[in-house]
């Protein structure tokens, strides 16, 4: 299987989520699920199937954690020697060339990316754009809106 690239932070955020499904969400729904069936017939009691279905999607999320931690590659950016290339999860200062707006973007892996908070993933068409580039490139990205050029300001490693 293929090797998942991950932040620091993001394998950090993963690990938690974990911990909370298995120690207080699995408990929950057990008890739930111990509760519902007091109430007596299965087959006509909503509580039962919905705290089933409730454990269905939590013993299936534990699942997928557990195997995107045990595939994946922790990258601490932090640990590399910066030599201004553009790698993942790097901090990238941009300069949008036709209208001089200035945007940072973090390339960090598929389950972290949040345009709203400026992260975004590897796979994506700007990400994909920068990646080996460095600082004083212009690049081209191919935009749903269109080619935007941008020019590589900054390049972080924090």
């Amino acid at each position: 299987m293929k090797q998942i690239p991950m932040t620091v932070r993001g394998a950090e955020q993963l690990k938690q989520e974990l911990e909370h499904l298995k120690n207080i969400r699995r408990p929950e729904i057990i008890k739930a699920i111990a509760e519902a069936r007091e109430h007596g017939d299965l087959k006509e009691n909503a509580e039962y199937h919905a705290a089933r279905e409730q454990q269905g999607f939590c013993e299936g999320r534990i699942q997928e954690i557990e195997s995107k931690l045990s595939n994946c590659q922790i990258i601490d950016v932090t640990k590399l020697s910066n030599n201004g290339k553009v790698v993942f999860g790097a901090t990238v200062v941009l300069l949008n060339v036709d209208t001089d707006e200035e945007v940072t973007y973090q390339i960090v892996g598929d389950d972290e990316a949040d345009i709203k908070q400026g992260l975004i993933s590897v796979n994506s068409p700007i990400a994909r754009g920068l990646v080996a580039k460095e600082v004083d490139d212009i690049v081209k990205i191919q935009t749903p809106g269109g080619i935007i050029e941008f020019e590589i300001i900054e390049v972080k490693y924090k």
